[in-house]
């Protein structure tokens, strides 16, 4: 190797080292590597969305149907439907048959805190929850957004939870102001998801429900 390739070769070498410290040196020189928000940072940003949403009355339900928000569950590319799909996520040793069909698993209940095996026999045990429900959701702006963004909405995983069939059906399609989960200790998760998704979807709250979520935010 003559001396000019000697040279050349350790320019660049050294090219590559003086990147490579440079890139170090932006990585670690950036604020969002060091931090990392805390439980009470993340409470005080879902309180600022909470804030930013409408406060309205409810609007009337007329016109409300499951169909104005699509025919059913939707399917993806491969033909599973978003119920097997959330109970795949929520469940625990979830087992799928060749339909994409989830026949049994094990739900540690969000909802009661209760654990509850699921199978296909005994389907209505467990019970894929609007977080915020469909008719709720069409009083409080759905209404007047998009037939494609309500079947979005009714798809959305943001939007759904496996849970305990007797408690889903007991929330119906009540708001924060007349319903919250037995289980105490989900009642922040609950409450942020519905603020998600309202934000997300541009719904609006009426003001005893604001007030119920952040009475729940004041104990996050």
């Amino acid at each position: 190797m003559s001396s000019n390739e000697k040279t050349f070769q350790k320019r660049r070498i050294l090219s590559l080292i003086i990147i490579v410290f440079l890139s170090i040196i932006a990585v670690f020189s950036n604020p969002d590597f060091w931090s990392k928000k805390s439980p009470n940072q993340q409470t005080s940003q879902i309180s600022q969305d909470l804030n930013s949403l409408q406060v309205k009355g409810r609007a009337p339900k007329t016109g409300y149907s499951r169909e104005q928000f699509g025919k059913g569950w939707a399917k993806d590319s491969s033909g599973c439907d978003t119920r097997n799909r959330i109970l795949k996520r929520d469940l625990k040793e979830a087992r799928e048959n060749s339909k994409c069909q989830i026949i049994s698993g094990i739900l540690d209940d969000p909802y009661t805190g209760k654990q509850i095996i699921f199978s296909r026999e005994k389907a209505s045990a467990v019970q894929i929850d609007h977080v915020v429900a469909l008719s709720d959701a069409w009083q409080k702006g759905a209404q007047q957004i998009s037939g494609e963004e309500r079947k979005q909405l009714a798809n959305d995983p943001l939007n759904l939870l496996a849970s305990d069939g007797p408690a889903n059906q007991q929330k119906g399609d009540s708001d924060a102001a007349t319903w919250l989960p037995s289980n105490k200790s989900f009642r922040c998760e609950y409450i942020k998801r519905q603020i998600s998704v309202k934000k997300k979807y541009k719904l609006w709250v009426t003001q005893a429900e604001k007030s119920a979520m952040q009475t729940v935010l004041t104990n996050c």
